[in-house]
């Protein structure tokens, strides 16, 4: 069995008002507080959030930020996502230059969100608004060589990833989720979208997350969705996709039921992974895998129904080669259906290590 990587903890913020950014940053201090970092990690996270939080007011009006935490190789970390509908930035370079500010704020513009993140990416071009990744890492939480810290440290030399999943507003729980299994080997990935939303949709995907996290590494995608049929017999059911990403052979073999879209993505087109209609855990009866080439400048994009299929990231010169938390953010932004669950999930191979 490998490590299960998922996103523990995500909240969206739709940022309207300056009274908003004191929610986030009282969110973000809870969650600093829960993660153990220091002041000075919790104080650099809370100026990222006001720089990005006052840019979304200044120029956009309206925007969101996203707060998520994160496992790194050796410690936990604290990713921020903003967003906005603006105008975009004509010169970005320019912008992040530290010293910086058309806002006043005291973190000296945008170029401090840049200066303070151990991870940083910015997306942005006239008349497309903007996209901010920052990540902040707090203590070490493993000793270096343990088995823990060398598995997480393996699943990320394969790939990056960034994912947004979110509730349909008024409520609490998504019935939505994913999750990452790995080990130096093979990748699997996993969306599900339990059936309808709240609290019993948020039970059939848990249940199709823990089934990962439980089955063997060497089950196949057909095999994971057909373990996954039985956990979820119980339940409403869910709609699932597994991708399974072959290291040495560069191959994805994929099975899905029902709605969730996956594709492997490169300039000037995408190919797409097919999914059997039914549902998982009530009625399904056909689960068949397909195979891909997985070309090292590719993405792999996986979607529940809550986001539409009309994208195409051609028409964002330049987003394609951005952290895939930027990637997913825009297409949430752009694509995202007002009334369900909403779950965008962006693989990249991280080919600097393999």
């Amino acid at each position: 069995m490998g490590v299960l990587l998922a996103t523990q903890r995500q909240r969206g913020f739709f940022i309207t008002h300056t009274s908003d950014i004191s929610s986030v940053r009282r969110y973000a201090r809870r969650l600093t507080n829960l993660l153990e970092f220091n002041e000075t990690q919790a104080g650099q996270l809370a100026i990222v959030i006001t720089e990005a939080a006052t840019n979304i007011l200044k120029h956009a009006g309206e925007g969101w930020l996203f707060i998520t935490s994160a496992k790194r190789a050796n410690g936990n970390a604290v990713e921020m996502l903003a967003l906005d509908s603006g105008k975009g930035i004509v010169n970005l370079a320019q912008s992040l230059r530290d010293g910086i500010s058309t806002t006043g704020t005291a973190g000296n513009g945008l170029g401090a969100i840049r200066r303070l993140s151990q991870d940083f990416d910015a997306y942005s071009a006239p008349g497309q608004g903007a996209a901010f990744y920052s990540c902040i890492h707090g203590n070490f939480l493993f000793p270096d060589g343990t088995t823990e810290a060398s598995a997480l440290y393996a699943k990320e030399t394969v790939i990056q990833h960034g994912a947004i999943c979110l509730p349909v507003a008024g409520e609490e729980e998504c019935g939505d989720d994913w999750a990452i299994e790995a080990n130096a080997d093979s990748v699997a990935i996993l969306v599900v979208d339990g059936l309808g939303h709240g609290p019993d949709a948020a039970v059939a995907a848990g249940a199709a997350v823990r089934t990962l996290a439980l089955a063997p590494t060497t089950l196949n995608p057909a095999e994971l969705i057909e373990a996954m049929h039985q956990s979820l017999l119980t339940t409403r059911g869910a709609a699932a996709a597994v991708a399974k990403f072959d290291v040495a052979s560069d191959i994805v073999t994929f099975a899905g039921i029902g709605n969730i879209s996956a594709a492997v993505v490169e300039p000037g087109g995408r190919k797409h992974l097919v999914s059997h209609s039914g549902i998982v855990g009530n009625n399904m009866r056909k689960v068949q895998e397909f195979e891909q080439i997985w070309p090292a400048q590719a993405l792999l994009i996986m979607c529940s129904d809550g986001i539409e299929t009309q994208w195409d990231l051609d028409k964002y010169p330049g987003l394609q080669y951005c952290h895939p938390a930027l990637i997913a953010g825009v297409l949430f932004r752009d694509f995202a259906r007002v009334r369900d669950d909403a779950t965008v999930l962006v693989m990249k191979r991280n080919d600097r290590t393999m």
